[in-house]
């Protein structure tokens, strides 16, 4: 009976330093680099940035002049018929005509009315919100990313606290069992602590199928292989001092992702006024072909077949001044005068919301870093009631459940401060991402 308590007491240990010796650490850096290689979501806005790019460029302008080759020919085949008066009908049948013809077309843009110059500023303004648009995709995925990391982190840290307290419930299991062998205590004593060590058992096989499954969310974000569960995370926690905290903070209205995205927007309805009103001016354009027709005719009544060959360049200005379109652009450009008041609106909007939201968040961050010390002195209490009452029960001053209830306490103390700590740490991470700097930090 004593052999088969040992082995009890041992195998869980030897399977965890098995495992451990097996698994590789998965940094907070490395997991932030493999989502930012792989995570779908970051990849779909990557992609939606090159297509921005894409329309952003000269070639995507209207500076460039468009150059259009023509070509093309024809034949038929008639048959002829011609009368002269006083004088023998001529007819003539299958006589075959044939064109060729060729030409290479320029026409280029002068002058629209700026239309173009602020189109093309437009664009580029675009292309600056999208990328703003991906930077929000990319802070969003990193906090889900910290979000499960540290979930990770504490359910390796409370299995580390379960497989202390089952430890604990074993060996007085195995204490309840020698007094039971030796007379010193009932049937019961074993029982019950038999039951504490079942309880805390399947509390430990809970929390390591949670585990299991929280890294596989986690591989989700890292696009890793599902069953790929073979690691470890990082759970150092650092945080960053106050003052540092509070210049970040001063800075937010300057770095905000959201107020950022008001301001492009602003500045791209301001452009898509004036390109409306580039339809109040004239346009004038440039034009210029090299044109080269051949004509192979049949033979007349009069004249016999002939070829003729013409080759040439041709050139021209155009002007274009479109005095009255039926109010079309008048009402344009009132339109994107009232867009352009109301992106002002969105933006005090935006400015507002995102100063609640960093007080909000302020507020959060500085109750889970008091609460997580706080929880720092309660691990420290309850660690030294659990020894105190240990080392009574050791020596028969105190029962099995005030000793029960002691580990439990402990227990449920350690606990709370593993998610104290990583509460507080994501409460950081939210106020930096609102204050723009989620990117710019150490984690």
């Amino acid at each position: 009976m004593k052999r088969i308590f040992k082995w009890m007491f041992f195998l869980p240990a030897l399977v965890t330093f098995h495992m451990a010796g097996q698994e590789t650490v998965l940094s907070k850096d490395e997991a932030v680099k493999a989502a930012l290689e792989s995570n779908y979501g970051i990849k779909i806005s990557s992609n939606q940035v090159e297509i921005a790019e894409n329309n952003q460029s000269i070639w995507n302008s209207g500076y460039l002049p468009s150059l259009t080759g023509l070509a093309g020919a024809s034949y038929d085949v008639n048959d002829r018929t011609t009368d002269i008066q006083g004088e023998e009908t001529i007819e003539q049948n299958d006589v075959e005509n044939e064109l060729y013809r060729g030409s290479l077309n320029v026409d280029y843009v002068l002058f629209d009315g700026l239309g173009r110059y602020y189109n093309f500023k437009s664009l580029k303004e675009e292309y600056n919100l999208s990328r703003l648009e991906a930077r929000e995709t990319v802070e969003n995925t990193i906090l889900q990313l910290f979000t499960v990391y540290f979930e990770i982190a504490r359910l390796y840290e409370n299995i580390d606290v379960l497989e202390e307290g089952l430890k604990i419930s074993r060996d007085r299991e195995l204490r309840a069992q020698y007094q039971y062998e030796y007379g010193q205590a009932n049937n019961l004593a074993v029982l019950n602590a038999r039951v504490d060590v079942n309880n805390d058992s399947i509390n430990l096989i809970q929390a390591r199928q949670q585990l299991q499954n929280t890294k596989r969310d986690l591989n989700v974000l890292l696009d890793r292989e599902m069953e790929e569960l073979g690691y470890v995370v990082d759970t150092t926690v650092t945080f960053i001092p106050k003052l540092q905290l509070e210049n970040l903070i001063a800075q937010a209205a300057e770095n905000n992702v959201r107020i950022l995205q008001s301001e492009s927007s602003i500045a791209i309805s301001e452009y898509d006024i004036k390109v409306n009103r580039s339809g109040y001016l004239p346009s004038v354009g440039l034009t210029g072909s090299y044109g080269w027709n051949q004509n192979i005719g049949g033979p007349t009544a009069f004249f016999p077949g002939s070829t003729t060959t013409t080759t040439g360049l041709s050139a021209g200005v155009n002007l274009t001044w479109n005095i009255f379109d039926g109010g079309r652009t008048r009402v344009q450009t009132k339109n994107s005068r009232i867009v352009n008041d109301n992106q002002k609106l969105l933006k005090e909007q935006v400015e507002l919301e995102v100063r609640r939201d960093i007080a909000n968040a302020l507020g959060t961050y500085e109750n889970k870093l008091y609460i997580f010390h706080v929880q720092e002195e309660n691990v420290a209490t309850n660690l030294d009631n659990f020894n105190r009452t240990q080392e009574q029960y050791k020596l028969g001053q105190v029962t099995s459940i005030e000793f029960r209830q002691a580990q439990i306490n402990l227990l449920n103390a350690e606990t709370s401060l593993n998610l104290a700590k990583y509460e507080a740490k994501l409460a950081e991470l939210e106020l930096l991402r609102l204050t723009g700097q989620l990117l710019n930090v150490e984690y």
